[in-house]
């Protein structure tokens, strides 16, 4: 039962000492398979190739804007999100160093303690690879257990399959679809919401860990079990 108010009326659980956390840090945080640092204007030109160069098109399909087949133009666009000040822009590195996707905190919200990781794009070169899964883990270990966050979101088109299945795969928990949410590329999107909560994140963390275990990968690189997602109540 939830506690009540003077009135008897049910209220939320207290928190106690809640004081406002720290914005987050566009890293660097080091990883085996991946490092995430602060994305940089200097990126652009080894993201293009595997990011946004022709036939990567495909990428930019569930993004509000691209594709940005002129490296110009991407150039252009990576100076814009590093320069938003609504975000905080990072960029995946492989351990050569050399950029290979980026990603965002989005909807700051250091007040409540909450977070959303987004603008999520994964290189050709990263797709699939458990540097993608680490650097996922990177960027939430971070909000959760430097910074003592409460609520770490993701949200994505609700036809995305495959952003849905990797936020499941993730440990993230479906909250519901936000229905004629947005007008994008002149087209409707219903967005799926979901969320990782700091009660849940141990339970994800160790999930997350024992994957990217190197005991979890044979002599050729192959995963000996999937990601389990937790048995969450």
């Amino acid at each position: 039962m939830p506690p009540t108010d003077e009135q008897r009326l049910p209220v939320g659980d207290p928190v106690p000492a809640w004081t406002a956390r720290p914005l987050p840090r566009p890293g660097p945080f080091r990883g085996r398979f991946c490092s995430v640092v602060p994305l940089s204007v200097d990126h652009a030109d080894a993201l293009y190739p595997t990011c946004a160069a022709p036939g990567t098109e495909h990428l930019w399909t569930y993004l509000s804007d691209g594709p940005y087949p002129d490296l110009g133009d991407f150039r252009a666009r990576i100076e814009r999100t590093v320069a938003d000040p609504d975000g905080i822009a990072v960029a995946v590195t492989d351990p050569a160093g050399a950029p290979v996707g980026l990603a965002n905190y989005l909807r700051l919200d250091p007040g409540n303690g909450s977070v959303e990781v987004g603008g999520i794009l994964l290189g050709t070169s990263l797709r699939r690879t458990p540097a993608a899964t680490e650097a996922m883990h990177l960027m939430a270990a971070h909000v959760f257990e430097d910074l003592g966050y409460r609520r770490y979101e993701w949200k994505c088109d609700a036809l995305n399959d495959a952003s849905v299945a990797a936020a499941l795969r993730l440990g993230f928990r479906y909250e519901g679809t936000f229905r004629h949410a947005l007008v994008y590329k002149g087209r409707n999107r219903d967005t799926a919401w979901f969320s990782i909560t700091d009660s849940e994140w141990g339970d994800v963390a160790v999930a997350h860990r024992a994957w990217l275990h190197p005991d979890n990968f044979d002599d050729d690189g192959r995963q000996r079990s999937p990601l389990r997602r937790p048995s969450i109540p």
